[in-house]
C-alpha cells in the first residue's frame, strides 16, 4: 500500500481526520493528482480501524471533490477540485463552450479560499468587508494590486488603478463614457462576444478590422482610422479570444503609432495576459492613450468578479470610479479582500501557475487528439480556433445532439460573413479525462460525413 495517513496527531472523529490528512499530503506534494489510493478494506486493516470509518471518510473525500472513484479501478487522488455542472442544458453532457479557466489540483482553490478567509477573519474580522466600500477600492488595495501589476505594467500606480467587479462591467462603462450613441468603435473582425452585447446595449457601432493568423492587421487599422474617426479602438492583443492569436512585437508598435496619430484611444482587454507574461501590454507603448483592463476571471476563477482597470491618468481615474459608483456601486469587498490577501502572500501566483501548467497540458492532450485537423492554438491557451470541414455546417448541431457543446464563429464576428470555425474551451472541462472523452466525440464529428437529407 502507497499511502497510509498519520491521524494521531489530528483532532475530530476518526474519518474526519482520514480526510484532511489526505488534503494535507496532497498540499504538501506526498499525494499527487492521478495516483491510486488503498482500498477501503486495506487501508481500515492498515490503521486498524472499521471498515465503515474508511467509507465514510472516503465518501466525505469525494464530496470535497479531492478523490475520485473510477468503476472497475478503484480510488485516486482527483485531478481537478472542479465538480460535475449539474444545471447544464439538455442534452448536453461536455460543455466546452465556456472559456473558463481550469481547476487542477495543485491550485488548492478549495484549501485557499477557507485559508484565505479565516486569515482576513483573523486580521480584520469578516464584518468589516461587509458594507458599503469606496467605488473602486480602498487606497491599500489598489496599491497591493498596483504593485503587483507593475511586474508588467510600469506605469500601474495607486491613482491610476480602479478596481472593478469584472471585465464586462469595466468595458460597459469605458464604451459609455468613451462614445455615444451612433459613434464607431473598432474591434478586430472577430472579437469577445461580451463588447458586442455592451455596444447593442448603448447604441455604439462596432466596426471590425481586418485580421491574419497574426491577429490585427495594421495597415487596416489605420484605414479604418482615417474612415470611421473612431472613439476608440478595442483590442485583445494577447491569446486573444476566440483566434488565440498574439501580436507580435512589431506589430504591437505599429498599433500603439497608428492609435497615437488617430488621437484616439485604445480599451486593451488583457484578459489572458497573466498567462503569457512574455506578451507586453501595448499600454507600455502609449499609457497616456490606454485603458488597459486585467482580470483574474481566466487566470484564477471567474466567480471572484476582480478586475483591475489601470487609467490614462488621475483624472481618468476619478471619472471611472464616478462611473463605478453610478451603475454597481463597487466590486464585493470580501471578494477583493481576498484577492489582496492571496497577491500580498504569493498566493495569487501560485494559483496562476498551476492553472497556466494545466492550460499547457490540455493544450498538448488537444494538439495530439487533433493532429491532421486545422487549428490555432497557443501553449497557454484556455481555448483553441478550429476550422470545420468545408461543406459542413451541421457540425455545431451534430456535436450538441451528441452532448457536447462548442461556440460557431458567428459568436464572435462583427460584421460580414461568418467563418467556418468553432471556439473550443479546453478549460471548461472538468480534468483531462472529460477532455479527452470531449475530443473524442469532436474528432469524431469531424470525420463524420455531411447529413444526407431525410425524406419526410
Amino acid at each position: 500500500m502507497d499511502w497510509t495517513p498519520t491521524i494521531s496527531e489530528l483532532s475530530g472523529p476518526r474519518y474526519q481526520r482520514i480526510v484532511e490528512a489526505m488534503e494535507a499530503d496532497i498540499a504538501a506534494g506526498r499525494l499527487v493528482r492521478g495516483q491510486q489510493l488503498p482500498t477501503q478494506r486495506a487501508l481500515a486493516k492498515a490503521l486498524g480501524i472499521d471498515l465503515t470509518t474508511v467509507t465514510r471518510a472516503y465518501t466525505e473525500a469525494r464530496r470535497r471533490g479531492i478523490m475520485e472513484a473510477r468503476v472497475g479501478q478503484g480510488s485516486f487522488v482527483s485531478e481537478t477540485s472542479a465538480r460535475r455542472a449539474i444545471d447544464l442544458p439538455h442534452p448536453v453532457a461536455i460543455d466546452l463552450s465556456m472559456n473558463v479557466p481550469p481547476h487542477p489540483l495543485e491550485a488548492q482553490l478549495d484549501e485557499r479560499i477557507i485559508a484565505g478567509m479565516e486569515a482576513i477573519r483573523a486580521q480584520s474580522g469578516l464584518t468589516a468587508h461587509l458594507n458599503y466600500q469606496p467605488p473602486g477600492g480602498s487606497a491599500h488595495e489598489r496599491e497591493v494590486a498596483a504593485r503587483w501589476m507593475r511586474a508588467r505594467v510600469p506605469h500601474a500606480h495607486v491613482d491610476r488603478l480602479v478596481i472593478f467587479p469584472g471585465t464586462q462591467t469595466i468595458l460597459f462603462n469605458l464604451l459609455a463614457h468613451l462614445a455615444r450613441p451612433g459613434d464607431v468603435v473598432l474591434t478586430e473582425a472577430l472579437t469577445f462576444p461580451g463588447i458586442k452585447a455592451a455596444a447593442v446595449r448603448l447604441g455604439v457601432k462596432l466596426v471590425g478590422v481586418a485580421m491574419d493568423d497574426g491577429g490585427i492587421l495594421p495597415d487596416a487599422l489605420a484605414k479604418a482610422c482615417r474612415t470611421h474617426r473612431p472613439k476608440a479602438v478595442y483590442l485583445i492583443p494577447t491569446l486573444h479570444n476566440p483566434t488565440t492569436a498574439t501580436l507580435l512585437p512589431e506589430r504591437r508598435n505599429a498599433i500603439a503609432k497608428i492609435i497615437g496619430d488617430a488621437g484616439t484611444f485604445l480599451i486593451e482587454d488583457d484578459a489572458y495576459g497573466l498567462l503569457d507574461r512574455a506578451a507586453s501590454p501595448i499600454a507600455n507603448l502609449i499609457p497616456e492613450r490606454t485603458y488597459l483592463a486585467t482580470t483574474l476571471s481566466k487566470c484564477i476563477v471567474p466567480a471572484l468578479r476582480v478586475a483591475y482597470l489601470v487609467t490614462p491618468d488621475s483624472a481618468a481615474q476619478q471619472e471611472m470610479r464616478t462611473y463605478l459608483q453610478a451603475t454597481v456601486q463597487m466590486p464585493a469587498p470580501l471578494m477583493v479582500a481576498l484577492v489582496t490577501h492571496w497577491i500580498e502572500t504569493g498566493i495569487a501566483d501560485r494559483i496562476i501557475t498551476a492553472i497556466r501548467n494545466e492550460a499547457i497540458g490540455r493544450q498538448q492532450l488537444a494538439q495530439r487528439a487533433l493532429k491532421g485537423f486545422q487549428f490555432l492554438a497557443k501553449p497557454a491557451a484556455h481555448h483553441l480556433w478550429l476550422r470545420l470541414p468545408e461543406g459542413r455546417p451541421d457540425v455545431a448541431a451534430h456535436l450538441l445532439r451528441n452532448g457536447l457543446a462548442v461556440v460557431a464563429g458567428d459568436a464572435f464576428t462583427v460584421d460580414g460573413t461568418p467563418p467556418h470555425a468553432a471556439r473550443v474551451s479546453l478549460g471548461a472541462a472538468r480534468n483531462r479525462a472529460e477532455l479527452t472523452e470531449a475530443l473524442r466525440i469532436l474528432v469524431g464529428a469531424l470525420h463524420r460525413p455531411a447529413d444526407t437529407r431525410q425524406i419526410v
